[in-house]
């Protein structure tokens, strides 16, 4: 149980556990917050700026933070136990955690981490070959996850009406997202480059259970990618996630689930098989797949791990490969590929890594994460600036922005009482405002998205309605 408490499960995968109409048996106030943990103490050196500013690199990019305020908490001396006993077969939406279990981002920001490798989108767009594009949109589905491991904390649920905006001219590319809905919970997202070569958008509304052991969270919703250079659309759905041995023994986290990643202007299609543990845990982690033409011929082999990197061959060669891994003999020169692994701790007792295979093509490798990312909730260098205020940004940002979130704020910046009062506080006035509505019989209008058809799998979704950079925000709801 010290493990779990220690190292928490990374429910930040996706939303869950902060509800509107929990019993509010736990009360987050009366709880003292434990110690902070150290960070390292040349970090200030290292970044400096404080409070949120932002610096200008010679070449007049901005340099954006790489350290948040204040640390992370201990999260010893709180027993999960106390509550999750009660969640058995529960929807997670409905339970309310205590805030320091969280991490300072609230879901729509973990959303945006999608954009972390935006650089294989860009790779996608510069391609002439239709399967060196589908390649790189394969990789880009894969990154998507990869910030996930090792995330001990789950981000804040997003009020109704809550939005986040990201602009980043460095990377090239602007993001809105909209928590649509509250009960079931469903966030919007819409991205576009700055180049007007790619528009990137879905919905995300998974499902999160308890089942004793593990926590599982089963996706939902559509993410399309369009490419308009290539008048070409991808359509994808997240594998499932599950956080193992949440009570005792050692906490892992597992992908699994085949992903199909569907080009529907030349019907190619991705197949990628996140692998369920297996056995000894020889399958963890690993990604097999393949890219087919639309008469169901086989282009190339994909293969790799979720959590390291991802490479491509053609399928003979890979036939070859495996043919004789099986007969067991002698692999020569098929040598493991050199990956960053501190995994040990978290995994079960069997570690395998990726074998190299000669001649394979790397379509994508993990980002490396600062040296002190285990005192900042194991954030990414990416994930570090997503919260940063910069100085004269309130002023242009959506009162609905959640930098401007007093309960996230407050924890950003170490105030583990005041935070949780703000949070407890906001949670009543969504409350209260749900009440009025159905009072007056007034009905929720979302501002910047809508409900409709996804235009390529005919599927329900929720599309973009436009407008939010013109920045009126009259209209906007008060939900801080």
């Amino acid at each position: 149980m010290g493990r779990f408490l220690r190292k928490l499960l990374p429910f930040g995968v996706y939303t869950g556990f902060d509800s509107d109409n929990s019993s509010g048996d736990f009360s987050e106030a009366n709880h003292k917050v434990p110690e902070m943990l150290d960070l390292d103490p040349h970090q200030s050196k290292r970044t400096g700026k404080h409070n949120g500013e932002t610096e200008i690199q010679e070449n007049g990019i901005k340099r954006h933070r790489t350290s948040l305020p204040a640390p992370m908490f201990s999260r010893s001396d709180f027993s999960v136990w106390s509550i999750l006993k009660k969640c058995i077969g529960l929807e997670l939406s409905k339970i309310t955690m205590p805030i320091v279990f969280n991490e300072p981002l609230s879901f729509l920001q973990r959303i945006t981490e999608y954009m972390e490798h935006i650089y294989l989108i860009n790779r996608a767009c510069s391609h002439a070959d239709p399967l060196e594009r589908m390649q790189a949109v394969a990789a880009f589905a894969v990154s998507a996850v990869a910030s996930q491991w090792e995330r001990t904390g789950k981000p804040f649920n997003p009020l109704l009406g809550e939005t986040y905006e990201l602009t980043r001219e460095d990377l090239g590319f602007r993001f809105i997202s909209e928590q649509v809905s509250h009960h079931p919970p469903i966030s919007a997202f819409y991205s576009e480059g700055l180049n007007k070569d790619f528009v990137f958008h879905g919905s995300i509304y998974p499902k999160l259970k308890f089942w004793g052991k593990s926590i599982e969270a089963e996706p939902r919703g559509t993410i399309t990618l369009e490419l308009l250079k290539h008048n070409e659309a991808y359509t994808w759905t997240n594998p499932t996630c599950c956080v193992h041995n949440v009570i005792i023994g050692k906490l892992w986290l597992e992908q699994y689930g085949v992903v199909e990643i569907v080009n529907h202007s030349t019907g190619d299609k991705c197949v990628l098989n996140f692998k369920p543990c297996g056995l000894f845990g020889k399958e963890l982690h690993r990604v097999e797949g393949y890219i087919q033409d639309k008469h169901r011929k086989k282009l190339c082999v994909i293969y790799g791990k979720w959590t390291e990197c991802l490479w491509c061959t053609d399928p003979t060669t890979y036939e070859t490969y495996k043919k004789s891994e099986k007969r067991g003999g002698d692999l020569g020169s098929f040598q493991p590929e050199e990956v960053i692994n501190d995994e040990a701790d978290d995994m079960p007792e069997v570690q395998d890594t990726v074998h190299f295979i000669p001649g394979s093509k790397l379509l994508w490798r993990i980002n490396c994460r600062p040296p002190n990312s285990s005192q900042m909730y194991n954030f990414t260098s990416f994930a570090v600036s997503l919260n940063e205020l910069e100085k004269g940004m309130e002023a242009i940002l959506a009162p609905t922005d959640c930098r401007l979130r007093p309960d996230i704020r407050n924890m950003e910046n170490g105030n583990m009482d005041v935070a949780s009062k703000e949070k407890e506080r906001l949670e009543e006035k969504q409350r209260a405002a749900r009440k009025e509505r159905a009072k007056d019989e007034v009905e929720w209008h979302t501002r910047w998205f809508h409900q409709g058809t996804n235009p390529y799998t005919g599927t329900s979704d929720w599309l973009y309605s436009g407008g939010y950079f013109d920045r009126n925000f009259s209209d906007c709801p008060d939900i801080y």
